[in-house]
């Protein structure tokens, strides 16, 4: 049977068009806007931007949130501003200055201004938060402000900022009872702790095979953003206790003018415990999320209280983007450089401050007895 030819693409149907187009994932959609006009007119459609959406982050798909994403300008920006990854390579030289060094001292008034001038509010924030394990969700959840923030605004300004997800029930339903991994999802059996202390097979499973997404939309400013950077920035096994693993994300954020060292760290940690049960020589491995948090940051390893923080997430929604993940472990890895040289500087300092106590110690004391004779 001859196939008919076909002159041009304008000769197809756009019908046809948006068959073929709305297969695509994000990345490719966007590219296949940039190949001819008539991609390009059909790229447009929200429709096609909100099943891109719904299928990445399975938490757009409420009705409350898609009346959100709406009012910040559309699925398509909000794919834009969110499926690309937070760089932030201006990373400062460390400084020797007392100020710098002793992050106790940032929280005067006198060099942050006055609290009632923010602009900013607990409030305006939502978070959107959808974690998946080889591909499946296992963890949604949205959060309408942050929590603990409401009633004396004084008293979250000032306390260390964090967002726990498992202790915050908002009484949406979504997962709201335990998260678990199983086999069923992928999981390999292990036998015992002290098998998987020498091999690490369980560990090397989650670590590779757990992604997540951590949104912060202000929806007085019509921005979003990605803290979380999809992919595990590190992580340690078996700690605090045998059973225990932990995995973080996370990103470096712009504080310009909000700390003196000019940048801030958002670190968000993932928390499970391990469960060995069932009979038999290969027993039944489950894995328990005890903990998703969030939280800031400041170079010297200090949490940012909550009037920070705010000014901080607020800089993060226009930090530059990109696409190369590899530029995101090249932000991590400057920032980390910036940190222990600032931890040597600071440990230098100190020791030479302790000498100084010490000879000015030896010298007091053989004064005193020349004086004494």
């Amino acid at each position: 049977m001859p196939v008919p030819q076909v002159d041009s693409v304008a000769a197809l149907s756009s019908d046809l068009f948006y068959d073929i187009i709305r297969r695509l994932d994000g990345a490719s959609l966007a590219r296949a806007s940039c190949a001819c006009a008539d991609f390009r007119s059909i790229v447009r459609e929200e429709k096609l931007w909100e099943n891109v959406c719904q299928s990445l982050w399975p938490s757009t798909k409420r009705d409350d949130v898609r009346n959100l994403i709406s009012s910040i300008g559309g699925f398509r920006k909000f794919f834009a501003d969110c499926f690309t990854l937070i760089v932030n390579k201006d990373v400062p030289l460390v400084q020797l200055d007392m100020n710098f060094l002793y992050s106790e001292e940032w929280m005067e008034d006198g060099y942050y201004g006055d609290v009632d001038e923010l602009g900013v509010s607990p409030s305006d924030f939502i978070s959107i938060v959808d974690m998946r394990f080889k591909d499946k969700t296992i963890y949604s959840k949205v959060i309408w402000g942050i929590a603990d923030s409401d009633g004396d605004h004084s008293w979250f300004y000032n306390c260390p900022f964090q967002v726990d997800l498992l202790r915050f029930s908002n009484g949406d339903g979504d997962h709201e009872g335990e998260v678990t991994l199983s086999p069923a999802d992928g999981l390999p059996l292990i036998s015992s702790i002290e098998k998987e202390r020498k091999d690490g097979t369980l560990w090397r499973e989650l670590r590779d095979g757990t992604k997540l997404s951590w949104i912060v939309v202000n929806k007085r400013l019509k921005q979003a953003a990605n803290l979380a950077n999809w992919f595990p920035l590190g992580g340690q096994r078996h700690w605090p206790t045998d059973r225990d693993f932990l995995i973080r994300f996370g990103s470096i954020l712009p504080a310009k003018d909000i700390l003196p060292c000019q940048v801030a760290e958002c670190i968000i940690v993932m928390k499970f415990k391990v469960d060995i049960g069932g009979d038999g020589e290969e027993g039944h491995t489950f894995l328990k999320l005890t903990e998703l948090s969030m939280q800031l940051e400041d170079m010297g390893g200090a949490h940012l209280n909550g009037r920070n923080s705010l000014l901080v997430l607020r800089e993060a929604l226009n930090c530059r983007r990109s696409r190369n993940y590899s530029e995101v472990l090249e932000s991590c890895h400057l920032y980390s450089k910036a940190q222990s040289e600032m931890k040597e500087e600071k440990m230098r300092s100190e020791n030479r401050i302790d000498r100084l106590f010490i000879l000015s110690g030896i010298a007091a004391f053989i004064s005193f007895w020349c004086y004494v004779l």
